[in-house]
Order: structure tokens, then C-alpha cells, then sequence
């Protein structure tokens, strides 16, 4: 009874975290029009670094496990890379396709997860990243003069979710073991450094940051902090195939905001791709593992 309680909790957590994180977006996408992708992205993790920092402090100043570094190095590396690509994909596409583009992501957990985590995982989920990637076409295919630059932005969204996939193995690796915590405070701190030269037009005064930029990007600062603590305390009592299907919670915040924030509309090629991804990992995740043998 209490692992079920657990597993709830968990869930609520998980979705809690994915719609904070939608928020962000929202906000990412205003100061990214305004201020470019890569000043943007420093700003989310710089102003994380210090939010975390002092909860971190807060909470007793708690130590990395053992062999942790090196694990939150490659995570932290993994997550400016995936934040640059996606947050500049936004600027491009609307919201919910950039969102449901990313959702390629949760199909690639499983085989991450059986490669890295030694999951099991069942024939079934090579069949669900097949739809899955059907559903990817379908929603590309709604976007008007894919081509140029929005066919960039489409490549970028979906390597974003490549990236973000093998970023949320590492941190369901090292979850149990560092703690939510600690693995805020990392997974701001090392984009941050890695980020930090896209400071200099900002100090060479080519860029003008007033003081409404800067508070919100404290505000990009300490959503994506809630969120990414939601996730971590939810990815300890979950399988990572199953937090995987808990992504697609973002799509009606991503439309909304979209919607509210950039009159963005959403397209019925948007909607469809998004029914076939979502279809294809509830179907994954929902299969009785008897199915097949595990690879």
C-alpha cells in the first residue's frame, strides 16, 4: 500500500514538474525573441546556480556520492546543449509543435535505459519508437515552408529530444544517490560555466538587459529549479519507461501558454502527430511484460 501511495506521489510530482517547465518555456521564448537563445539559456542556469546554491546551503550543504562528478559533468554538458537547441527551436516553431516534436524523447528512454540502466525492455518498444517517429513526420509535415530555417528549427526541436533523453538516464542514475538537491544545484551550475561566454555582448554593451529582462530571467532561474526538483524526487520511485509517458501532460500547458502569450494556434497536423506519439508509449509503457522476450 505504501509503494502505491509512493508511486502516486510520484506521478503528481512528475506532472507538477513538466508543467513548471512549461512555464519556463513560455518565458524562454519571450526573452529569447528579445535577447537571443544562447544569453537566454545562460541566464535560465546562472540565475538557477544561485537559487540552488542557497537552497542548497539551506539544507546543509550536502556532498556529491562517489563517482558522481563525472556523471554530472557529461549531464550538465548534455543539458546546455539540449537547452540551446530547444530554447532556439521555440523562437522558431510554436510552442506545443516545438513540445511535440521533443516528445520523440520519451521513446528513446527505454533503450537508453535497457543500454545504461540494464533495464529490461521488450520488443514493443522498438515498435512504439517506429509510430512514435511516424508521429514525428505527421507534425513536421504541418509546418508551413518547411524549409531553411524551420526545417533547421525542426531538426534542433528533435535533437533536443535526443539529448534530453539520454540527460534524464543520468539523472535517474545518480537520483537515489545524490538527491534532488544536489542534482539541482549540478545540472545548473555546469550549464552555467559551460554557457558563461554568452555573457560578453551583454558586458560589451552590445546587448541591454533592463531590469525587467533580469527579473525575469531570476524568475527562468527558480521555475526551472521547482521543476527539475519535482522530476528528481518523482524519477526515484518511477521506471524511467513510465515517468517517460508523464511528458506528454506538457502538450495542453505548451498550447495554452502558446495560445495566451504569442496567439500561437494549434494545428491539426500538431494534434495528430502529438495522439500518435502519445498512443505509441502509452501502449508501450501499458504492455504486459510477458510480451516478448526481453533484448
Amino acid at each position: 500500500m505504501a509503494a502505491r501511495s509512493n508511486s502516486l506521489t510520484a506521478l503528481f510530482q512528475v506532472a507538477a514538474g513538466i508543467a513548471a517547465l512549461c512555464v519556463m518555456d513560455a518565458l524562454v521564448k519571450y526573452l529569447a525573441l528579445r535577447h537571443g537563445a544562447p544569453l537566454t539559456t545562460l541566464g535560465r542556469y546562472a540565475s538557477g546556480t544561485v537559487i540552488a546554491l542557497m537552497v542548497w546551503h539551506w539544507q546543509g550543504r550536502p556532498g556529491l556520492a562517489p563517482g558522481g562528478l563525472k556523471a554530472h559533468l557529461l549531464r550538465g554538458a548534455l543539458i546546455a546543449l539540449m537547452a540551446l537547441s530547444f530554447f532556439w527551436a521555440i523562437t522558431q516553431l510554436s510552442l506545443s509543435l516545438a513540445l511535440t516534436l521533443a516528445f520523440v524523447g520519451p521513446l528513446l528512454v527505454p533503450p537508453l535505459a535497457a543500454l545504461f540502466l540494464k533495464e529490461p525492455m521488450q520488443p514493443r518498444f522498438v515498435v512504439a519508437g517506429l509510430i512514435g517517429f511516424v508521429g514525428v513526420l505527421v507534425a513536421a509535415g504541418g509546418v508551413p515552408d518547411l524549409a531553411g530555417t524551420r526545417l533547421l528549427a525542426v531538426l534542433a526541436a528533435v535533437g533536443a529530444a535526443l539529448l534530453y533523453g539520454l540527460a534524464a538516464l543520468v539523472l535517474r542514475a545518480r537520483a537515489a544517490a545524490d538527491g534532488a538537491t544536489v542534482i539541482t544545484l549540478m545540472g545548473a551550475l555546469v550549464p552555467a560555466l559551460l554557457l558563461s561566454p554568452a555573457l560578453l555582448p551583454a558586458l560589451q554593451g552590445d546587448v541591454a538587459l533592463g531590469w525587467t529582462d533580469l527579473a525575469l530571467m531570476a524568475a527562468l532561474g527558480l521555475i526551472g529549479n521547482i521543476g527539475v526538483q519535482l522530476l528528481a524526487r518523482g524519477y526515484v520511485h518511477l521506471e524511467a519507461q513510465v515517468s517517460a509517458v508523464m511528458e506528454f501532460s506538457g502538450l495542453p500547458w505548451a498550447a495554452l501558454l502558446g495560445w495566451l502569450c504569442f496567439d500561437e494556434a494549434v494545428s491539426p497536423a500538431t494534434l495528430l502527430g502529438a495522439a500518435i506519439i502519445a498512443g505509441a508509449c502509452i501502449w508501450a509503457a501499458r504492455a504486459p511484460q510477458r510480451a516478448g522476450p526481453a533484448f
